[in-house]
Protein backbone atom coordinates (compact mmCIF):
# COMPACT_ATOMS: atom_id res chain seq x y z
CA UNK A 1 0.00 0.00 0.00
CA UNK A 2 0.74 3.70 -0.80
CA UNK A 3 1.72 5.45 3.10
CA UNK A 4 -1.46 7.88 3.45
CA UNK A 5 -1.92 7.38 7.28
CA UNK A 6 -4.22 5.53 9.20
CA UNK A 7 -6.82 3.27 7.58
CA UNK A 8 -10.24 2.98 7.40
CA UNK A 9 -13.05 0.29 6.75
CA UNK A 10 -12.66 0.27 3.03
CA UNK A 11 -8.53 -0.43 3.25
CA UNK A 12 -9.54 -3.45 5.46
CA UNK A 13 -11.93 -4.93 3.71
CA UNK A 14 -10.80 -4.38 0.42
CA UNK A 15 -7.07 -5.49 0.99
CA UNK A 16 -5.81 -5.82 4.87
CA UNK A 17 -8.19 -8.22 5.85
CA UNK A 18 -7.19 -10.93 3.02
CA UNK A 19 -3.32 -10.09 3.09
CA UNK A 20 -4.16 -11.26 7.03
CA UNK A 21 -5.51 -14.56 5.82
CA UNK A 22 -2.99 -15.03 2.85
CA UNK A 23 -0.23 -15.38 5.44
CA UNK A 24 -1.45 -18.92 5.94
CA UNK A 25 -0.83 -19.99 2.73
CA UNK A 26 1.74 -18.19 1.09
CA UNK A 27 5.78 -16.59 2.27
CA UNK A 28 4.20 -12.92 2.14
CA UNK A 29 5.94 -9.69 1.55
CA UNK A 30 4.67 -6.30 2.87
CA UNK A 31 5.87 -3.56 1.01
CA UNK A 32 5.23 0.57 2.10
CA UNK A 33 4.89 1.84 -1.30
CA UNK A 34 6.34 4.94 -0.62
CA UNK A 35 8.04 5.49 -3.89
CA UNK A 36 4.65 4.79 -5.39
CA UNK A 37 3.25 8.19 -3.61
CA UNK A 38 5.23 10.24 -5.61
CA UNK A 39 3.37 9.82 -8.62
CA UNK A 40 0.31 11.72 -7.04
CA UNK A 41 1.81 13.66 -4.38
CA UNK A 42 4.99 14.54 -4.77
CA UNK A 43 4.47 17.95 -3.16
CA UNK A 44 3.57 16.43 0.76
CA UNK A 45 7.20 14.12 1.32
CA UNK A 46 8.01 15.23 4.78
CA UNK A 47 4.03 13.34 5.70
CA UNK A 48 5.78 10.05 4.43
CA UNK A 49 6.94 9.38 7.69
CA UNK A 50 4.24 10.01 9.90
CA UNK A 51 1.80 7.90 7.34
CA UNK A 52 4.12 5.05 7.34
CA UNK A 53 4.27 4.47 10.90
CA UNK A 54 -0.03 5.10 11.18
CA UNK A 55 -0.15 2.60 8.48
CA UNK A 56 2.13 0.11 9.62
CA UNK A 57 0.39 -0.15 13.12
CA UNK A 58 -2.97 -0.72 11.74
CA UNK A 59 -1.26 -3.18 10.16
CA UNK A 60 -0.30 -5.49 12.50
CA UNK A 61 -3.13 -4.75 14.74
CA UNK A 62 -5.23 -6.06 12.22
CA UNK A 63 -3.25 -8.79 12.04
CA UNK A 64 -0.40 -8.86 9.73
CA UNK A 65 2.29 -10.76 11.75
CA UNK A 66 5.74 -9.03 11.52
CA UNK A 67 7.97 -12.53 12.34
CA UNK A 68 6.22 -14.42 9.42
CA UNK A 69 5.62 -11.69 6.59
CA UNK A 70 8.35 -9.13 6.79
CA UNK A 71 6.94 -5.41 6.57
CA UNK A 72 9.39 -2.99 4.58
CA UNK A 73 9.48 0.25 2.93
CA UNK A 74 10.57 0.45 -0.53
CA UNK A 75 13.04 3.82 -0.49
CA UNK A 76 14.93 1.29 2.17
CA UNK A 77 15.91 -0.88 -0.61
CA UNK A 78 17.67 0.72 -3.20
CA UNK A 79 17.99 -2.30 -5.35
CA UNK A 80 13.96 -1.58 -6.34
CA UNK A 81 15.58 1.48 -8.14
CA UNK A 82 17.89 -0.16 -10.04
CA UNK A 83 15.81 -2.92 -11.21
CA UNK A 84 13.45 -0.62 -11.64
CA UNK A 85 15.84 1.79 -14.20
CA UNK A 86 16.88 -2.18 -15.98
CA UNK A 87 13.38 -2.94 -16.47
CA UNK A 88 12.78 0.51 -17.97
CA UNK A 89 14.78 0.08 -20.48
CA UNK A 90 13.11 -3.09 -21.80
CA UNK A 91 9.43 -1.62 -22.20
CA UNK A 92 8.11 1.00 -24.62
CA UNK A 93 6.56 4.19 -23.77
CA UNK A 94 3.54 3.14 -25.94
CA UNK A 95 3.26 -0.30 -24.21
CA UNK A 96 2.69 2.12 -20.94
CA UNK A 97 0.59 4.41 -22.47
CA UNK A 98 -1.71 1.88 -23.56
CA UNK A 99 -2.57 0.60 -19.70
CA UNK A 100 -5.76 0.86 -19.32
CA UNK A 101 -5.73 1.40 -15.44
CA UNK A 102 -3.08 4.21 -16.19
CA UNK A 103 -5.86 5.56 -18.43
CA UNK A 104 -8.65 5.70 -16.10
CA UNK A 105 -6.56 7.32 -13.84
CA UNK A 106 -5.43 10.27 -15.64
CA UNK A 107 -8.69 11.11 -16.42
CA UNK A 108 -9.88 10.76 -13.24
CA UNK A 109 -7.24 12.91 -11.33
CA UNK A 110 -7.30 15.16 -14.56
CA UNK A 111 -4.05 14.92 -15.58
CA UNK A 112 -4.01 14.73 -19.36
CA UNK A 113 -1.70 17.09 -19.50
CA UNK A 114 0.41 16.88 -16.82
CA UNK A 115 1.36 13.46 -16.39
CA UNK A 116 4.59 12.71 -15.34
CA UNK A 117 7.52 9.81 -16.42
CA UNK A 118 7.08 8.51 -13.20
CA UNK A 119 3.76 7.87 -13.20
CA UNK A 120 3.61 6.43 -16.35
CA UNK A 121 5.97 3.71 -15.78
CA UNK A 122 5.11 3.27 -11.69
CA UNK A 123 3.75 -0.37 -13.63
CA UNK A 124 7.41 -1.21 -13.96
CA UNK A 125 8.31 -0.42 -10.36
CA UNK A 126 5.68 -2.34 -9.31
CA UNK A 127 7.21 -4.98 -11.71
CA UNK A 128 10.42 -4.66 -9.91
CA UNK A 129 8.59 -4.45 -6.59
CA UNK A 130 7.19 -7.85 -7.38
CA UNK A 131 9.81 -9.83 -8.94
CA UNK A 132 12.24 -8.43 -6.98
CA UNK A 133 11.72 -11.09 -4.43
CA UNK A 134 10.90 -13.32 -7.51
CA UNK A 135 6.91 -13.56 -6.22
CA UNK A 136 5.02 -16.07 -8.09
CA UNK A 137 1.41 -14.91 -6.61
CA UNK A 138 0.01 -11.48 -6.38
CA UNK A 139 -3.63 -10.76 -4.72
CA UNK A 140 -5.26 -7.90 -6.74
CA UNK A 141 -8.22 -6.69 -7.94
CA UNK A 142 -9.53 -6.90 -11.46
CA UNK A 143 -7.81 -3.70 -12.26
CA UNK A 144 -4.82 -3.93 -11.43
CA UNK A 145 -4.29 -7.30 -13.91
CA UNK A 146 -3.20 -5.18 -16.58
CA UNK A 147 -0.14 -4.42 -14.52
CA UNK A 148 0.53 -7.95 -13.60
CA UNK A 149 0.93 -8.51 -17.42
CA UNK A 150 3.42 -6.31 -18.00
CA UNK A 151 5.17 -7.95 -15.24
CA UNK A 152 5.02 -11.12 -16.89
CA UNK A 153 6.43 -9.25 -20.21
CA UNK A 154 8.89 -7.88 -18.37
CA UNK A 155 10.13 -11.00 -16.81
CA UNK A 156 10.10 -12.89 -19.83
CA UNK A 157 11.89 -10.25 -21.83
CA UNK A 158 14.62 -10.59 -19.32
CA UNK A 159 14.81 -14.00 -19.27
CA UNK A 160 14.82 -13.90 -23.11
CA UNK A 161 17.60 -11.63 -23.26
CA UNK A 162 19.90 -12.75 -20.13
CA UNK A 163 18.93 -15.57 -18.44
CA UNK A 164 17.37 -18.16 -21.58
CA UNK A 165 19.01 -21.47 -19.99
CA UNK A 166 18.74 -20.53 -16.12
CA UNK A 167 15.57 -17.68 -15.90
CA UNK A 168 16.00 -15.44 -12.90
CA UNK A 169 12.50 -14.02 -12.56
CA UNK A 170 9.14 -16.44 -12.54
CA UNK A 171 6.00 -14.87 -14.89
CA UNK A 172 3.87 -14.25 -11.88
CA UNK A 173 0.39 -14.51 -11.53
CA UNK A 174 -2.77 -12.49 -10.54
CA UNK A 175 -4.53 -13.98 -7.63
CA UNK A 176 -8.05 -12.40 -8.18
CA UNK A 177 -10.02 -11.35 -5.37
CA UNK A 178 -13.80 -9.86 -5.43
CA UNK A 179 -12.49 -7.38 -3.33
CA UNK A 180 -15.30 -5.96 -1.41
CA UNK A 181 -16.17 -2.27 -1.58
CA UNK A 182 -17.71 -0.48 1.49
CA UNK A 183 -19.36 2.30 0.36
CA UNK A 184 -18.36 5.49 2.35
CA UNK A 185 -20.77 7.13 5.07
CA UNK A 186 -21.88 9.60 2.34
CA UNK A 187 -23.00 7.12 -0.17
CA UNK A 188 -19.93 7.40 -1.81
CA UNK A 189 -17.04 5.94 -2.55
CA UNK A 190 -14.98 5.55 1.12
CA UNK A 191 -11.71 8.02 0.95
CA UNK A 192 -10.34 10.01 3.45
CA UNK A 193 -9.90 13.15 1.38
CA UNK A 194 -14.05 12.90 1.20
CA UNK A 195 -14.53 12.56 4.72
CA UNK A 196 -16.72 9.86 4.84
CA UNK A 197 -14.84 7.06 6.15
CA UNK A 198 -14.55 5.10 9.29
CA UNK A 199 -11.03 4.56 10.76
CA UNK A 200 -10.23 1.70 11.97
CA UNK A 201 -8.67 3.60 14.97
CA UNK A 202 -12.10 5.91 15.90
CA UNK A 203 -12.94 5.69 19.36
CA UNK A 204 -16.46 4.06 19.53
CA UNK A 205 -17.92 7.51 20.59
CA UNK A 206 -16.71 8.65 16.86
CA UNK A 207 -17.75 5.94 15.46
CA UNK A 208 -21.56 6.16 17.03
CA UNK A 209 -21.61 9.60 15.63
CA UNK A 210 -19.84 9.11 11.70
CA UNK A 211 -22.81 6.17 11.96
CA UNK A 212 -26.12 8.63 12.81
CA UNK A 213 -24.82 10.67 9.86
CA UNK A 214 -24.88 8.31 7.27
CA UNK A 215 -27.15 8.22 4.57
CA UNK A 216 -30.20 5.75 4.41
CA UNK A 217 -32.58 4.87 2.19
CA UNK A 218 -33.96 8.00 0.37
CA UNK A 219 -37.37 6.36 0.20
CA UNK A 220 -37.48 5.48 3.95
CA UNK A 221 -38.54 8.90 5.72
CA UNK A 222 -40.27 7.71 8.82
CA UNK A 223 -39.78 4.94 11.00
CA UNK A 224 -42.93 2.91 9.68
CA UNK A 225 -41.73 3.46 5.94
CA UNK A 226 -41.40 0.37 4.31
CA UNK A 227 -37.38 0.18 3.59
CA UNK A 228 -35.53 -0.84 0.42
CA UNK A 229 -32.02 -2.50 2.32
CA UNK A 230 -30.08 -3.52 -0.75
CA UNK A 231 -29.63 0.58 -1.44
CA UNK A 232 -29.22 0.85 1.78
CA UNK A 233 -25.12 1.61 2.57
CA UNK A 234 -25.94 0.56 6.33
CA UNK A 235 -27.69 -2.80 5.50
CA UNK A 236 -24.44 -2.96 3.83
CA UNK A 237 -22.41 -2.85 6.95
CA UNK A 238 -24.57 -5.34 8.56
CA UNK A 239 -24.02 -7.76 5.87
CA UNK A 240 -20.16 -7.74 6.50
CA UNK A 241 -19.87 -6.81 10.08
CA UNK A 242 -23.30 -8.32 11.77
CA UNK A 243 -24.05 -11.47 9.46
CA UNK A 244 -25.82 -13.53 11.85
CA UNK A 245 -28.72 -10.87 11.87
CA UNK A 246 -29.11 -10.15 8.12
CA UNK A 247 -32.20 -12.27 7.55
CA UNK A 248 -33.88 -10.34 10.42
CA UNK A 249 -32.94 -7.16 9.60
CA UNK A 250 -34.26 -7.31 6.24
CA UNK A 251 -37.33 -8.17 7.60
CA UNK A 252 -37.43 -5.70 9.50
CA UNK A 253 -36.64 -2.97 7.37
CA UNK A 254 -38.70 -4.11 4.48
CA UNK A 255 -41.66 -3.88 6.72
CA UNK A 256 -41.21 -0.72 8.32
CA UNK A 257 -40.31 -2.69 12.04
CA UNK A 258 -37.15 -1.53 11.83
CA UNK A 259 -36.27 2.36 12.28
CA UNK A 260 -33.39 3.63 10.55
CA UNK A 261 -32.34 5.15 13.97
CA UNK A 262 -32.22 1.45 15.94
CA UNK A 263 -30.64 0.11 12.55
CA UNK A 264 -27.63 2.40 12.90
CA UNK A 265 -27.48 1.92 16.92
CA UNK A 266 -27.19 -1.75 16.01
CA UNK A 267 -24.47 -1.67 13.46
CA UNK A 268 -22.26 0.72 15.32
CA UNK A 269 -22.61 -1.22 17.91
CA UNK A 270 -21.02 -4.68 15.91
CA UNK A 271 -18.63 -2.39 14.13
CA UNK A 272 -17.09 -1.27 17.82
CA UNK A 273 -17.18 -4.51 18.89
CA UNK A 274 -15.47 -5.85 15.91
CA UNK A 275 -12.65 -3.14 15.89
CA UNK A 276 -12.34 -3.47 19.91
CA UNK A 277 -9.32 -5.76 19.72
CA UNK A 278 -7.68 -3.76 16.87
CA UNK A 279 -8.02 -0.72 18.67
CA UNK A 280 -6.63 -2.23 21.93
CA UNK A 281 -3.29 -3.66 20.13
CA UNK A 282 -2.85 -0.46 18.26
CA UNK A 283 -2.85 2.01 21.36
CA UNK A 284 -0.40 -0.57 22.69
CA UNK A 285 1.92 -0.25 19.80
CA UNK A 286 1.36 3.47 19.53
CA UNK A 287 2.64 3.66 22.96
CA UNK A 288 6.07 1.72 22.11
CA UNK A 289 7.53 3.50 18.48
CA UNK A 290 10.77 2.13 19.09
CA UNK A 291 8.93 -1.40 18.63
CA UNK A 292 7.21 -0.23 15.67
CA UNK A 293 10.64 1.18 14.67
CA UNK A 294 12.33 -2.06 15.06
CA UNK A 295 9.82 -4.10 12.75
CA UNK A 296 10.29 -2.19 10.27
CA UNK A 297 14.07 -2.07 10.47
CA UNK A 298 13.82 -5.55 10.49
CA UNK A 299 11.59 -6.01 7.65
CA UNK A 300 13.77 -3.42 5.50
CA UNK A 301 16.89 -5.99 6.23
CA UNK A 302 15.66 -9.14 5.67
CA UNK A 303 14.46 -7.65 2.74
CA UNK A 304 17.64 -6.13 1.63
CA UNK A 305 19.33 -9.19 2.06
CA UNK A 306 17.04 -11.00 -0.93
CA UNK A 307 17.13 -7.97 -2.64
CA UNK A 308 21.02 -8.51 -3.00
CA UNK A 309 21.18 -11.73 -4.22
CA UNK A 310 18.53 -10.94 -6.34
CA UNK A 311 20.30 -8.09 -7.73
CA UNK A 312 23.68 -10.10 -8.33
CA UNK A 313 21.94 -12.91 -10.49
CA UNK A 314 20.79 -10.11 -12.85
CA UNK A 315 24.27 -8.55 -12.64
CA UNK A 316 25.69 -11.96 -13.43
CA UNK A 317 23.56 -12.58 -16.18
CA UNK A 318 23.34 -9.29 -17.85
CA UNK A 319 27.59 -9.17 -17.48
CA UNK A 320 27.77 -5.94 -15.53
CA UNK A 321 26.55 -4.15 -12.80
Amino acid sequence: MRPTGRLHLGNYVGALENWVALQDEYENFHLVADWHTLTTDVEHTKNIPTHTFEMVVDWIAAGIDPEKSPIFIQSKVKSHAELYLIFNMLISTGRLERNPTLKEQVRDLSLESTVSIGHLSYPVLQAADILMYKGEVVPVGEDQLPHIEITRELARRFNNLYAADAPIFPEPEGKLTRFPRLTGTDGNRMSKSLGNTILLSDEPDEIQKKMRRAVTDPEKVRRNDPGHPDICLVFGYHQKFNPSEIDEIRSGCESGALGCVDCKLNCSRKLIDHLAPMREKREELVSRPEEVKAIIEDGNRRANEIASKTMAEVHEAMGFG
